[in-house]
């Protein structure tokens, strides 16, 4: 039995494990396989949290933490804390208000959205709800004029970034989803894409590799960065090759990130990922970073690896099944309160000193 949306918060929902546990008591079957799945055998999907338990912080407390703060400042703008909503597709799967109602946490707590080209929201909608910044996010149509047009709504309505998902050029094979026989009920749908079925689904080709003359390629993202004034970030970055050539490109940031593993599996978890790429980009740009995020000590890692902020999706949904925008909201208060904590805990009284942070890890483990 599907329990009804909670409108307060029950003091036994403290963590983003909690908030996982109780969305799932309040999403129906078909939402769950599509919130809830990574590809094949969710090997990646698994591994992007349980990869955080192989790294350890160290405490410093005796520092002097004097006007600690969580502020980051990216492409001009500053926020108070360096956790972002990730964007994720289809939110009024769980929650009659959608994007709007994330929009609306995000606002609450001064953070950021990015908005994806599948919402289920319209972006002018989405925009009219918050004065917080927003990003939005494209995934590549193969009609390049159907991407500028999104790509212009987005600029007209104040959007303050472009961020281009690169690692999902088609739907991953999540056997979960699969089994389930997901299906987007008829109310919901890529509501800005207008009169296009979107290109990531496989359904549309008979042969798979039909699709292949169809997938964007590196000209493609030369040829969107050379046509608008936003900052261009590329996400799905999971390999030093392709973060070099997003800074020959000029790329703005990009986002180490496998899809939540719902894309392909068996790539290793982000966070084992970030070093060696933080390692050769050498701080040229921004890197962001997702995957896996559960906790503010989670946060801090990324930080102190070498992220310049980090991104949740998943949690997102969860929030929203359990409570709307108040769900999310709660969230997000829950991991800053978190990293607030740890940053007590481990002397740094802001963002630039996580990054100097030393980390131990497993005997035996290493990173990417």
């Amino acid at each position: 039995m599907i329990k009804e949306k909670l409108d307060f918060i029950p003091n036994d929902l403290v963590s983003l494990k909690d908030y996982e546990r109780y969305a799932k008591e309040r999403m129906d079957l078909n939402s769950l396989a599509y919130v809830c799945s990574g590809a094949g055998d969710e090997i990646t999907f698994r591994r992007n949290e349980e990869a955080f338990s192989n790294i350890f912080l160290e405490t410093n407390t005796l520092e002097d933490l004097s006007g600690a703060n969580t502020n980051i400042e990216l492409f001009g703008e500053t926020y108070s804390s360096p956790i972002f909503l990730a964007p994720v597709a289809y939110q009024k799967l769980v929650d009659f208000d959608g994007e709007i109602a994330s929009a609306q946490a995000a606002n609450a707590m001064n953070t950021c959205m990015c908005v994806s080209s599948f919402s289920s929201s319209t972006l002018e909608d989405i925009s009219n709800t918050t004065s917080s910044p927003l990003w939005f996010q494209l995934y590549i149509q193969a009609d390049m004029n159907t991407n500028i047009k999104l790509i212009r709504k987005a600029e007209n309505l104040g959007f303050k970034a472009l961020v281009i998902t690169i690692d999902a050029p088609i739907s991953g094979l999540r056997n979960t989803e699969q089994r389930a026989g997901f299906y987007l009920p008829n109310e919901i749908c890529a509501i800005n894409i207008e009169n296009i079925n979107p290109m990531q689904t496989t359904n549309n080709f008979e042969n798979i590799l039909d699709i292949a003359k169809i997938l964007p390629t590196w000209k493609d993202i030369e040829f969107i960065k050379n046509n608008t004034n936003l900052p261009v970030i590329l996400k799905g970055i999971t390999s030093v090759s392709y973060a070099k050539k997003a800074v020959e490109l000029g790329i703005d940031a990009i986002v180490v990130s496998n899809h939540a593993g719902r894309t392909l599996d068996t790539l290793p978890a982000s966070i084992e990922i970030l070093p060696k790429i933080v390692n050769e980009i050498k701080g040229k740009i921004p890197i962001l970073f997702d995957g896996g995020i559960k906790r503010g000590t989670d946060v801090i890692k990324a930080i102190a690896l070498g992220a310049s902020a980090v991104m949740i999706g998943r949690p997102i949904m969860y929030g929203l099944a359990t409570a709307g925008a108040l769900g999310v909201a709660h969230t997000l208060k829950i991991l800053k309160e978190e990293l607030e904590v740890s940053m007590i805990f481990t002397g740094c009284k802001n963002i630039e000193e996580l990054r100097k942070l030393e980390l131990t890890f497993n005997n035996n483990y290493q990173l990417h």
